[in-house]
């Protein structure tokens, strides 16, 4: 049976790698919040093969909570208790080699197995944590708190959800610059560059609102988010497949 979510690809900005997508997830309930800061802001935060992605001198940080469904490896159905989880991420946005990705500060998930796993085999730095969320109409009640051991700590706590129309964001806007990303970077314990690939359809974004309680995701990695209000967008459900990470030569 083909698979519908890489049977669309003129959306992307390069060709789906060759070889085959190796898990599959679905995305729920998201919210992109973003804040610009100064590149100088992020010094030290970013390996050196990498270079800062900026849109008029500035940088973005951006955290989103979601959950995922779904989870599974290719070819395998999704296991009960091992195919749900919750997760938040803190991230910017960074290029190599043409490629404009995700390089994530931390991401935080509901599952012990799932962080060891990811820490293991895709070298990207997730953190246990505990969550809370809730279906509020057609809101997200959502809550975060680090456990992980020897971890910075960090919390998140909002309600959020959408307050207009599923849109598409247009190439060249900022919205499309800070959302429409096909691939993360990551290094290991020795400093080596990994390029991960990821595919989904073009993201279904609305305008959101969100009232943020606690929010120390970006404080925990060293970075002081502006106090003006975060750039927002949600979107209700996405679907994605992920390709094994390979090292990127110098």
């Amino acid at each position: 049976m083909s698979d519908e979510v890489v049977r669309h690809t003129t959306h992307r900005p390069w060709p789906l790698p060759t070889e085959p997508w190796i898990m599959a997830q679905t995305w729920h309930d998201l919210l992109f919040a973003h804040w610009p800061v100064t590149p100088a802001a992020l010094t030290g935060l970013i390996p050196p093969a990498l270079a800062l992605d900026t849109v008029d001198g500035a940088a973005w940080v951006g955290v989103v909570p979601f959950r995922m469904t779904g989870i599974r490896l290719r070819g395998l159905p999704a296991f009960p208790g091992l195919s749900a989880l919750p997760e938040i991420n803190a991230r910017t946005y960074v290029t190599a080699g043409g490629k404009p990705g995700v390089w994530f500060f931390s991401l935080d998930a509901g599952s012990a197995l799932a962080v060891a796993t990811a820490r293991r085999w895709f070298r990207l730095p997730y953190y246990r944590a505990w969550f809370s969320i809730e279906r509020e109409r057609d809101r997200i009640r959502y809550a975060s708190r680090r456990t992980h051991r020897g971890a910075p700590p960090a919390e998140f706590s909002a309600r959020y959800g959408p307050i207009g129309a599923v849109t598409f964001a247009r190439p060249g806007t900022l919205d499309h610059w800070l959302t429409e990303r096909y691939c993360l970077y990551a290094v290991d314990a020795r400093g080596r560059l990994y390029r991960g690939e990821i595919h989904h359809a073009p993201w279904p974004l609305q305008p959101a609102d969100a009232a943020i309680e606690r929010n120390t995701m970006a404080t925990a990695a060293g970075i002081e988010l502006p106090p003006s209000a975060p750039r927002l967008h949600f979107a209700r459900r996405l679907d994605v497949r992920i390709w094994p990470p390979r090292r990127l030569r110098a």
